[in-house]
C-alpha cells in the first residue's frame, strides 16, 4: 500500500510537532508494510527528492506566502503527478493552501485529514477561507480527530462528526537517541541537579509570559529549550522581571534534548489557546516518566495530562494558578514521582506510536478497501 502525505514543512528544514507525527506515522505505518511519501515545501535550494528513515521525501519551491499560509505551483503539479501512484493520501490540516491543492489537482483517490487544529488567531483569513474549508472538509473520507477532548470542543469537527474518529498520536521511544552520561554531566552543571524544563517552538500560544510572571515570586529553576519568533521579547520580559533563575538554552540537538528529559524534574507547559492542540513536547515527558503542568483549553493537553494523576491542570491565562501548581509539585517530591509514573504508564497504555500505527493501518486499509468495492 502507497500513502502520500501532504504538509506545508517536514525534516529537514523544520522540527515540530506535526512533523514529529508524520515522522512516527511514517516509520511506524512503514514497519506493517506501507510505502509512504511525503511531499511538502521548502526554502531551501538543496535537494528536491529526499530519504529519510526509510520513506521519500518530495520537497517543492516555495513561491509566496499569504498570512503565514505558503504556497506553491509546483506542488499542485507533483501533487497530481504523485496522487496517480498512491492509493490514500494522506492530508494535515491546518493549510489553506492544501485545500486548494487537492482540488486543482483533481484528487479522486481515498482521502483521510489529520485535523491537528483549528484555525484560532487568523480571523479575516478565516471568514475568506471558511467555504473553501468546508468545501474541502466535505470532500474528504475520513477526518481524524487527535484526542476525544479536541472532538468535543471544536465546532468544526462537530460539523463532520458523521465521518470524524479519533486517533490519538503516538511516539516511539526507541528511535529517540540515548545521551551519555558525560553529555547529562554537561547539563547538570548548567541547569542543577533540580529543575522544571519547557520544550517547543516559542510561539505566542505557548503561554511563556504566563510560565515566566508565575515565577515572579518563585525561585525555582527553570530551563526552557526552543526559539522562535518571540524569543527576544521573552527574554526582555525575564529580564524585566528579574529572573535570574530562568535558563533560555535556545533551540538542541535530539541528544541534549533527551538528556534534558531525562534530567528534568517536572515539565511546564503553559499553552493557553487552542492553537495548542496537542503538545508533543508534552508527551514527551511523559514518555520520560515526568510529573507535568498544564492548562485546560479543552484539547488533547488535558486528554496526556490528567489532573492530580499524571500533573497537576490549572485555568489558562492564570499566573498564579501555575505557580501555585509548580510550589506544590517542587514540595512534595514524592507524589510527584508518583504522578510522573503514572504519565508514563499512560502514555504505554495509549500514546505509543505502535499503537497509532495500527489504527492509520487499519483506517488506510479500510478506505482503499472502499475504493476496491466501488
Amino acid at each position: 500500500m502507497r500513502v502520500l502525505h501532504f504538509y506545508k514543512t517536514y525534516y529537514p528544514d523544520t522540527w515540530g510537532g506535526i512533523e514529529q507525527v508524520i515522522r512516527q506515522l511514517c516509520v511506524g505505518t512503514g514497519r506493517l508494510g506501507v510505502t509512504n511519501e511525503v511531499l511538502t515545501l521548502t526554502r531551501d535550494r538543496g535537494p528536491t527528492k529526499i530519504e529519510f528513515e526509510g520513506h521519500t521525501v518530495h520537497r517543492m519551491p516555495l513561491d509566496f506566502e499569504i498570512a503565514s499560509t505558503g504556497f506553491s505551483f509546483a506542488a499542485i503539479r507533483q501533487l497530481a503527478r504523485l496522487a496517480r501512484e498512491a492509493d490514500v493520501i494522506h492530508y494535515h490540516f491546518p493549510w489553506p493552501f492544501m485545500d486548494l491543492a487537492h482540488f486543482m489537482a483533481r484528487i479522486d483517490k481515498p482521502s483521510v485529514v489529520t485535523y491537528h487544529s483549528d484555525i484560532v488567531r487568523q480571523k479575516n483569513l478565516l471568514r475568506v477561507y471558511s467555504p473553501l474549508k468546508r468545501r474541502f472538509l466535505g470532500s474528504i473520507d475520513t477526518i481524524v480527530a487527535t484526542s476525544p477532548n479536541y472532538l468535543a470542543s471544536s465546532p468544526v469537527l462537530k460539523r463532520f462528526e458523521h465521518k470524524t474518529r479519533t486517533i490519538t498520536y503516538g511516539l516511539d521511544k526507541t528511535i529517540y537517541p540515548r545521551p551519555p552520561e558525560a553529555l547529562k554531566d554537561q547539563w547538570r552543571a548548567r541547569c542543577g541537579e533540580r529543575f522544571f524544563l519547557f520544550v517547543g517552538v516559542l510561539r505566542y500560544y505557548k503561554g511563556l509570559h504566563i510560565l515566566l510572571d508565575a515565577m515572579a515570586n518563585l525561585d525555582y529553576p527553570v530551563v526552557i529549550v526552543g526559539a522562535g519568533p518571540i524569543e527576544q521579547e521573552l527574554k526582555e520580559h525575564a529580564q524585566r522581571l528579574g529572573l535570574t533563575h530562568v535558563l533560555f538554552v535556545g533551540a538542541v540537538e535530539e541528544l541534549d534534548k533527551v538528556a534534558l528529559l531525562e534530567l528534568c524534574y517536572a515539565m511546564v507547559f503553559p499553552s493557553h489557546l487552542r492553537s495548542e492542540a496537542f503538545g508533543i513536547s508534552l508527551l514527551e515527558g511523559a514518555m520520560y516518566g515526568k510529573p507535568m503542568i498544564s492548562s485546560e483549553i479543552g484539547t488533547g493537553t488535558t486528554y496526556i495530562n490528567i489532573d492530580n494523576e499524571t500533573g497537576l491542570v490549572v485555568p489558562p491565562d492564570d499566573a498564579p494558578a501555575f505557580g501555585a501548581a509548580m510550589r506544590t509539585l517542587w514540595e512534595q517530591p514524592q507524589r510527584a514521582a508518583e504522578m510522573g509514573r503514572r504519565a508514563e504508564a499512560r502514555y504505554w497504555e495509549l500514546f505509543t506510536a505502535e499503537t497509532m500505527a495500527r489504527n492509520y493501518h487499519a483506517l488506510y486499509t479500510e478506505l482503499a478497501g472502499r475504493k476496491r468495492a466501488a
